[in-house]
């Protein structure tokens, strides 16, 4: 089996698929940029989707000011670096939707600063803009397409984004490969292309590389 893994693997991850002799190609489908000018107003409760929002502030070294805050947070990985840096989200979601629905439940009449991306998916924003939530859009980090034809034939593809998916059809066609997605929001975008699709059971790359072994093995 060969996979083509739509983001560069560590080299413990690349030891999972060597492991179980599974060939594959990597590459980034899209980087980040970290530019935006730090507002002089930051509401006492903060939403981070990802993890580069919370990358973002590291960077303009804002974060150990914001430390005292509320936070709220999208997805474990983002609520693992949180924590990591010393910040205990009060709630978390699965999904952008989910927490949304978390925070409609708290206080109406409390604000909120969201430091997002400049894909960032709309459903936050219309479900808090639906219960008159008030919140405030920062782009704190920006997203870009890497658009690289790739050749050569593989029997699965890793995603790990819609924009890695986007990225990669700039330049190159799904056809019959099983798309390993990271999750269900991945796996949204992917079913616009392909219904041969498989989610991990956990939204990590390592996951999503346990999903390709055991697809192996079941088809060997």
């Amino acid at each position: 089996m060969r996979v083509l893994s739509t983001k560069k693997l560590t080299q413990s991850q690349k030891e999972l698929l060597l492991n179980a002799n599974i060939g594959f190609v990597e590459y980034d489908s899209i980087h980040f940029t970290y530019e935006f000018k730090a507002p002089k107003t930051i509401e006492n409760n903060i939403i981070v989707s990802s993890k580069n929002g919370i990358v973002s502030l590291l960077k303009k070294k804002l974060l150990n000011d914001l430390k005292t805050k509320n936070w709220f947070c999208v997805g474990e990985k983002t609520n693992v670096f949180l924590t990591e840096n010393g910040i205990k989200p009060i709630e978390i979601g699965q999904n952008a939707a989910e927490l949304a629905q978390k925070i409609v439940k708290r206080d109406k009449n409390e604000r909120y600063t969201y430091f997002c991306g400049n894909l960032k998916r709309e459903e936050l924003f219309t479900i808090l803009n639906e219960k008159d939530v008030e919140l405030n859009e920062i782009e704190v980090y920006q997203t870009h397409f890497n658009n690289k034809k790739i050749s050569g034939v593989f029997d699965g593809i890793l995603f790990f984004s819609p924009s890695g998916i986007k990225s990669y059809l700039n330049q190159n066609k799904i056809d019959k490969e099983i798309l390993f997605c990271i999750g269900n929001t991945t796996a949204k975008e992917a079913k616009k292309h392909s219904n041969n699709i498989i989610i991990s059971n956990k939204p990590t790359v390592e996951n999503s590389i346990v999903q390709v072994v055991k697809y192996a093995k079941q088809t060997r």
